[in-house]
């Protein structure tokens, strides 16, 4: 996965793990992926880590670390000894402009992926909303929007653990 996503693994890694393999829900992931961003290291690994011991504990998440980022890791250090050699060249300067294009691309693709699951609970998509608002509009300190996150999301899952005992009671 770490050579077939290079550049872009969290989309494939999405992909693989809900889409093909069905190991987690869209659901489950998004809420991995949401713990593991809390987390201090790259989102992907810290999911990699995640998948890995929730299937073969220890054992797995060193396997799933190992496996992501051994082969990425060698050919960023050959990329970089190739890049000080020649990247003042005109050519190379065009090729990481596309490159960039591509990777806004994937990243955007990603967030509609993982936002799907949540797209029908008005509290969840007002709390991205504000996330969004906060960070990239406001351009607030990311511990301030952090903090008034997480007091949201707890909120929110107050009253969602509320309402369902209150079918469940209603049921009954």
């Amino acid at each position: 996965m770490g050579l077939s996503g290079f550049g872009g693994v969290l989309p494939w890694a999405r992909r693989v793990i809900v889409e093909q393999r069905r190991w987690l829900s869209p659901a489950e992931f998004t809420d991995t992926l949401a713990l593991c961003q809390f987390l201090p290291g790259p989102n992907v690994v810290n999911v990699s880590i995640a998948v890995g011991a929730r299937f073969h504990g220890a054992r797995g998440a060193l396997s799933a670390i190992s496996g992501l980022l051994a082969a990425p890791v060698a050919i960023v250090i050959g990329l970089g000894a190739l890049y000080a050699r020649f990247g003042g060249l005109p050519a190379v300067r065009g090729a990481f402009i596309g490159l960039a294009a591509a990777a806004s691309g994937l990243v955007l693709a990603n967030a509609l992926k993982i936002a799907a699951p949540i797209r029908h609970e008005p509290l969840s998509v007002a709390i991205a909303a504000t996330a969004f608002a906060g960070a990239a509009l406001l351009r607030l300190p990311l511990v301030l929007v952090l903090a008034v996150l997480v007091l949201s999301a707890i909120g929110a899952a107050s009253l969602r653990r509320r309402r369902r005992w209150s079918d469940d009671m209603a049921r009954r």
